[in-house]
């Protein structure tokens, strides 16, 4: 028996003496590999600092700066329009795998202007931003019952959203028809009440008319207006005021189809597209020239590549074209 136990001491003296040294050779292997990993890992980084420094030297040469928005001695105010440059660090991330740039794996950014619409002081707006390549149709709504279903329907097929500025009193005398052309997804702005020429009205009238017409135009459809369109395009500064007051921007046209005076369609159409340019607002009435040639309008504006938007789409500082910058050889 004292044989067997002191065989145990000495195993149990032998396993206590080895296990230390075989944690601290594990140790120092797993301290080794990491060694090793880490010189990887460093000579990679050094690799791919290379590839950050080419991202952003392409960045440099490509990038598209934003415009801030401004009073124009001709257009009043415009809005700004955003600018494009490459995302660095996402890009860098995406691509550091490798060590090589590859710019269809490019991540881009929009950057904003610095100077935006509503920093400006109330002016008219007569146009969008001249580097946007899109166009709006403003429907001014007074009369033309009848031609406003054909209107609808061109819109939704042709998949275009228009501004439509609605007199208060016919709203109120049209609410059904007034809620259908909001139903479907078109913007409503303000057109005054009685459609008055407010170039001669007292700061009070002028008052009066805008806001009984956003109350009529809340009261039926629930939205409130933020552009106003004044009748006839009369106005004075005393006008700009009063609608900025009531939160609302006062928009004109660039281009008008002068279809109250009952062109023959053809040459309503033609002097239009002959008109339209980045940031051009169409205007328009429910007539019969318009609802004959709505369709060939849209189609031929969005042949000669522009979009088609509302107000509040052509005023927005977003660009509109697919996140890329201009390609070339010497990345």
């Amino acid at each position: 028996m004292m044989i067997k136990r002191i065989v145990h001491i000495i195993i149990i003296a032998i396993v206590l003496f080895s296990v230390p040294k075989i944690f601290t050779n594990t140790l120092l292997d797993t301290s080794s590999k990491s060694d090793v990993e880490g010189s990887v890992t460093t000579f990679s980084e050094t690799t791919n600092d290379d590839l950050y420094k080419r991202i952003s030297a392409y960045n440099d040469k490509h990038k598209i700066e934003p415009t801030d928005a401004k009073i124009d001695r001709v257009w009043k105010a415009i809005p700004g329009y955003n600018g494009l440059a490459v995302d660095i660090e996402a890009s860098y991330k995406k691509m550091k795998k490798g060590s090589d740039i590859d710019t269809t794996e490019m991540i881009f950014k929009e950057v904003p202007p610095k100077i935006h619409l509503n920093d400006l002081k109330p002016s008219p707006i007569f146009r969008g931003n001249p580097e946007k390549p899109m166009v709006a149709l403003l429907i001014n709504v007074a009369w033309g019952n009848e031609y406003i279903p054909g209107i609808l329907k061109t819109l939704k097929d042709s998949q275009v959203k228009a501004t439509f500025f609605f007199d208060g009193s016919w709203v109120k005398n049209n609410p059904d028809l007034a809620m259908s052309i909001n139903f479907e997804g078109h913007e409503i702005g303000n057109h005054a009440y009685s459609h008055p020429d407010l170039n001669k009205r007292s700061r009070a009238d002028t008052m009066d008319e805008l806001k009984k017409t956003n109350d009529v135009i809340e009261a039926t459809l629930g939205t409130k207006p933020i552009w106003f369109a004044p009748p006839s395009g009369s106005f004075n500064q005393e006008t700009i005021h009063v609608a900025d007051e009531l939160g609302m921007k006062t928009i004109l046209w660039t281009v008008d189809t002068v279809d109250w005076r009952k062109p023959a369609t053809s040459e309503m159409v033609k002097r239009v597209l002959a008109g339209v340019s980045n940031g051009s607002m169409v205007l328009m009435h429910p007539t019969k020239p318009v609802s004959e040639g709505l369709e060939t309008m849209i189609i031929d504006i969005k042949r000669k590549g522009y979009q088609l938007g509302t107000v509040s789409d052509l005023m927005s500082e977003k660009r509109i074209e697919n996140h890329s910058l201009p390609l070339k050889n010497d990345n």
